[in-house]
């Protein structure tokens, strides 16, 4: 398990496109899914990473608390499957179906959307404002598995509630931590390590 941070992609930047399949319904997602929505979150996260596990439910009951307020959530598994097939898309719909994720859950079989994202990690969290500017990049929380931490989601709900409220999100902002990216073999991007 390589333990990697987040790369803090810049403040500002603008969403990137994609059009990705949902594990569970099988529709093609993209940004223009989330059109009129007040602010949406990215996620890039996988089956079987201990840090998304430890944080799973939490990622549900965001989905839970904010779809209904105006919020578009997507989450993106990016992992190559040639190296790791249990984070293929039957594995990532019963995880979607599970936990009851209120929200699309998508495959990146290229990979290009997390280059595109600049992701590193997993779990890994964009949040883009009414504008698709990127406001936050960074950690769930401050609980990682094993430091007795509780998981409360709280840096990135703050980020959300600012963004709901029309107000500025503090740039003072901690990378996320957690298993790499597991990309294709020899496709690791120049800014991943």
């Amino acid at each position: 398990m390589a333990m990697v941070s987040s790369t803090m992609l810049a403040l500002g930047t603008a969403a990137p496109e994609f059009q990705l399949p949902d594990v569970v319904t099988g529709d093609t997602i993209s940004l223009s899914t989330f059109e009129g929505k007040a602010a949406l979150v990215v996620m890039f996260i996988c089956q079987h990473c201990p840090f998304v596990k430890h944080v799973q439910d939490e990622l549900a009951r965001l989905g839970r608390d904010y779809t209904p307020q105006n919020v578009g959530i997507v989450a993106i598994s990016a992992n190559s499957i040639q190296t790791h097939p249990q984070d293929g898309p039957e594995h990532l719909k019963a995880m979607a179906e599970t936990l009851g994720f209120t929200f699309p859950y998508c495959y990146d079989a290229s990979q290009d959307t997390a280059k595109a994202y600049t992701a590193a990690c997993t779990p890994d969290f964009f949040v883009f404002d009414g504008d698709r500017r990127l406001v936050y990049r960074g950690q769930l929380d401050d609980s990682r598995p094993g430091n007795d931490k509780p998981v409360t989601g709280r840096d990135l709900r703050t980020a959300i509630d600012a963004v709901l409220a029309g107000q500025p999100v503090s740039p003072d902002q901690k990378p996320s931590i957690g298993c790499n990216i597991k990309w294709h073999p020899g496709q690791a991007p120049a800014y991943f390590g």
